[in-house]
C-alpha cells in the first residue's frame, strides 16, 4: 500500500496527499478527514523516517529531465548532482521522456518519496496550455520548484534561464552583416527555449532589414543523420542559402555532413551555427561555431538559489544568464547588391 493508492481512491492529488501527511493547512477539513479516512481503511502507513528523527528535512532533492543521453542535459544532470552533493544534499532521477502524462507520473513519483525540492531540467517541462503546468504549480505551494533554462511564473518556482533571445539575436545579426541573405534555421521544439531562440533569428532579420520567410525555417528531430537528410531534401528543392542557424548542434552538425558530401567549403562558402557548444562543436573538421548556453553557471547558479530558498532568504524568481558565441563567421569575397562589402569578413569570439 503506497500514496499512490491512497490518491487515487481519495480522489485527489498526491501533493494534496502529502500536504495532509505534514499537517499542511492549505487543506480544507472535508479533504483532510476524506485522506485520513482512505488512509485509515487501507492501513497505509506514512513514511515518518525524517520525521522520527526530528527533522523537517530528508537532505534530497528531486531531477527530472525528458532525456539523459542528450548531451546538453546530461551535462545538467551532473552539475546538478555535484552541487548539491556539495551541500549536503543526495538527489532521485527521473528521465521522463517528452509526455505529459510520464512528466506527471514522475513528478508525482518523486513526490511521494518527501523530497525537499524538484529540479527540472530543461524547458520541455513547461506546457504552451497553462493548464498542463498546473501539477507543477499546485506542488510548488509545498516545497521549491527549481527550472533550468524553463520559465512560469507562479509562487515557490525559481527560473533559471538562459538569455536564448539575445543570443540567437547576436549570431544572426553577425551573420547578415558578415553579408549573408539567405539563412537557414533549423529547430528542433517549440519549447520556452525552443521559442525564444527562433523569436532571435527573426527579429534579428527584421532590424537588418530582411524579411522572415517561413520556407526558411525547418523543423528537424534531434540527429544528425535526420539533419543531414533534411539537408539534402532542403538543396535538392532548389532553396538558395548562403548560411544555416540551428537551435541545437546536432542539427549543425547535419548540416556539416551535408557540406562535406557535396564539398561545400565550411565556413568560406557556407556558414553554419549551432547552439550548446556541446562536445559535437568539438569533434567535427572544421569546428563548429556555436552558441555557448553556460550550463554549467546555469546549473551552480539554480543550486545556489535554492539553497538560499531553503535559508528563508529572498531569491528572484527568475534570474538570467548571458551566453557566448564562440567560434568564426567567414564569407567569400565578393560585394552585394546593396554595396556590402565582404571581403575578409571574420569574427573570432573566445
Amino acid at each position: 500500500m503506497n500514496i499512490y493508492d491512497v490518491s487515487e481512491r481519495a480522489g485527489v492529488s498526491i501533493a494534496t496527499v502529502s500536504r495532509v501527511l505534514n499537517g499542511n493547512p492549505n487543506v480544507s477539513e472535508k479533504t483532510r478527514n476524506r485522506v485520513l479516512e482512505i488512509m485509515d481503511e487501507l492501513g497505509y502507513t506514512p513514511n515518518v523516517f525524517a520525521r522520527g528523527l526530528g527533522l523537517n528535512t530528508m537532505k534530497t532533492v528531486g531531477i527530472m529531465c525528458s532525456d539523459s543521453s542528450d548531451p546538453y542535459l546530461a551535462n545538467a544532470i551532473y552539475y546538478l548532482e555535484r552541487e548539491l552533493r556539495s551541500h549536503g544534499y543526495d538527489s532521485i532521477l527521473c528521465c521522463t521522456g517528452t509526455s505529459l502524462e510520464n512528466k506527471r507520473q514522475y513528478f508525482e513519483l518523486l513526490l511521494s518519496k518527501r523530497v525537499d525540492a524538484m529540479i527540472l531540467a530543461g524547458s520541455k517541462f513547461i506546457e504552451m496550455k497553462e493548464e498542463d503546468n498546473s501539477y507543477i504549480i499546485e506542488a510548488a505551494k509545498d516545497l521549491p520548484v527549481m527550472l533550468v533554462n524553463g520559465f512560469l511564473d507562479a509562487p515557490g518556482i525559481y527560473s533559471t534561464i538562459c538569455d536564448d533571445y539575445t543570443a540567437t539575436y547576436d549570431a544572426a545579426t553577425r551573420l547578415i552583416r558578415s553579408g549573408h541573405r539567405d539563412i537557414l534555421y533549423l529547430y528542433t521544439s517549440q519549447s520556452y527555449s525552443g521559442i525564444n531562440k527562433m523569436n532571435g533569428y527573426k527579429n534579428a532579420l527584421r532590424a537588418c532589414g530582411l524579411s522572415t520567410r517561413n520556407e526558411y525555417i525547418f523543423h528537424c528531430n534531434k540527429n544528425v543523420h535526420e539533419a543531414k537528410d533534411l539537408m539534402e531534401s532542403i538543396a535538392e528543392s532548389g532553396l538558395h542559402f548562403d548560411a544555416i542557424m540551428s537551435s541545437d548542434d546536432s542539427l549543425a552538425v547535419g548540416a556539416l555532413k551535408y557540406a562535406h558530401a557535396h564539398q561545400i567549403r565550411v565556413p568560406e562558402e557556407l556558414a553554419i551555427i549551432g547552439y550548446n557548444n556541446s562536445i559535437y562543436s568539438d569533434c567535427t573538421d572544421p569546428e563548429i561555431s556555436s552558441i555557448d548556453t553556460k550550463v554549467e553557471s546555469l546549473c551552480i547558479t539554480t543550486v545556489n538559489s535554492l539553497m538560499k530558498v531553503f535559508d528563508g532568504s529572498s531569491v528572484p524568481g527568475k534570474t538570467t544568464i548571458a551566453a557566448d558565441f564562440m567560434g568564426t563567421i567567414s564569407v567569400k569575397n565578393k560585394v552585394t547588391d546593396d554595396g556590402w562589402s565582404e571581403a575578409s569578413l571574420v569574427y573570432w569570439v573566445t
